[in-house]
């Protein structure tokens, strides 16, 4: 008999807590809508300057990004639940990918479950990548690769440059079962991050995925980009002389790149060594002017959305998601508002992204040494500006 009444009394406790459990929803829901997404947030909207801290966007940016890809993360009421809305769904991912937070702080924080949060952002990841991708960083044609190297002679007084191209490992936390694909010889686990970035600091091309186990020479090789650039499919405006410079031919249109990259006939890096000639030293000048675009561009990525400042706890797959949406949401920020010059950005914390070190051989054509040679020679004469190092 005591058995039976302490198997009762566990029963009927087990009953109230339950009843307590319902009670307690029941009265928040009286209440109304709780969460930060509906109490914190509407407070938010009366400050410009907290709204944009809390999300990294505007007001005017959120609502316009809202209303390109609410129609893919809208889902339909049932009779057992009130779907969560498109704006909190959005809500949960940009705060995510602006604080870095377990998916458990940001289940706590909205009121939500942590499995709905693993599928919210992924899900709003995906939705904005497939709403924006076209309009924010569609393939560049011939006339787009034209346009990005006059704005490169302009800006970085180096013509013929269609973009500043480096790539960077994002670190992780190795998943269980891949930990030999994922090991970067130079110690982390990461994918790696291989971008073009324009002269104003938008992400044009980007690779994301390849393993950090992957060789040097595999990166690029692995690359669309490298792959593009063997195969010429990268659809490159073709050759043009160089401004003022008539008499020395047409040039090819190339991306410059620091030392860990191959010279080839459209990808320029600098001299290597020091006791280098004053022709060669304005020439590394120049092109590391115009490269430091990509590395300004990759310390506003890091210094907007925190979640590259942390061990990144997710699948390669997801994470790919992240990196690409980041950059995706960089040209959209860009695009959409005035922000200072890229020249004009100092990113003062610690880099986020480690470089990849040396991405081939140092093995070059004939031709690209004599367009290296070309290029020297033009800002040394009829190219050369004041700024440049005298000889």
């Amino acid at each position: 008999m005591e058995i039976v009444a302490l198997v009762y009394l566990y029963l009927n406790n087990k009953r109230r807590r339950r009843q307590t459990r319902r009670r307690v929803w029941v009265h928040h829901m009286n209440q109304g809508p709780f969460g930060e997404f509906h109490r914190l947030l509407q407070e938010l909207r009366l400050d410009e300057g907290r709204f944009q801290w809390y999300f990294r966007l505007s007001t005017a940016q959120f609502d316009d990004l809202l209303s390109r890809i609410g129609a893919r993360i809208t889902h339909q009421d049932t009779n057992y639940r009130r779907s969560i809305s498109a704006a909190e769904r959005l809500s949960v991912c940009l705060r995510y990918l602006a604080t870095g937070d377990s998916y458990r702080t940001i289940a706590t924080s909205y009121r939500v479950g942590v499995s709905t949060v693993a599928i919210i952002i992924p899900e709003v990841l995906t939705a904005i990548w497939d709403g924006l991708v076209e309009d924010f960083m569609a393939v560049p044609s011939a006339e787009d690769w034209r346009s990005i190297a006059e704005e490169f002679h302009q800006r970085w007084n180096f013509p013929n440059c269609c973009g500043a191209v480096d790539g960077k490992h994002v670190i992780l936390k190795v998943p269980p079962n891949l930990g030999s694909q994922l090991h970067n010889y130079k110690g982390p686990f990461s994918v790696v991050l291989l971008a073009v970035v324009d002269a104003l600091g938008r992400f044009r091309v980007i690779d994301v995925g390849d393993y950090g186990r992957t060789s040097d020479g595999g990166i690029l090789a692995n690359s669309t980009l490298g792959q593009a650039l063997r195969c010429g499919t990268l659809n490159l405006p073709p050759d043009h002389p160089l401004p003022g410079a008539e008499q020395r031919g047409p040039q090819p249109h190339v991306f410059v790149a620091d030392e860990a990259f191959p010279l080839r006939r459209n990808m320029m890096r600098p001299f290597p060594g020091r006791a280098l000639t004053p022709e060669r030293r304005i020439f590394n000048y120049r092109l590391s002017r115009a490269r430091l675009v990509v590395e300004d561009t990759f310390g506003l990525l890091f210094a907007q959305w925190r979640l590259f400042r942390r061990l990144v706890d997710v699948r390669p797959e997801v994470l790919e998601k992240f990196v690409k949406t980041t950059c995706l949401l960089h040209n959209f920020i860009r695009s959409s508002a005035s922000e200072a010059p890229v020249e004009e950005a100092v990113a003062t914390a610690e880099e986020p992204l480690r470089g990849l070190g040396r991405l081939a051989a140092n093995n070059f054509s004939r031709e690209a040494y004599a367009v290296r040679e070309t290029f020297m020679a033009h800002f040394t004469a009829e190219g050369a500006v004041t700024q440049q190092p005298a000889e």
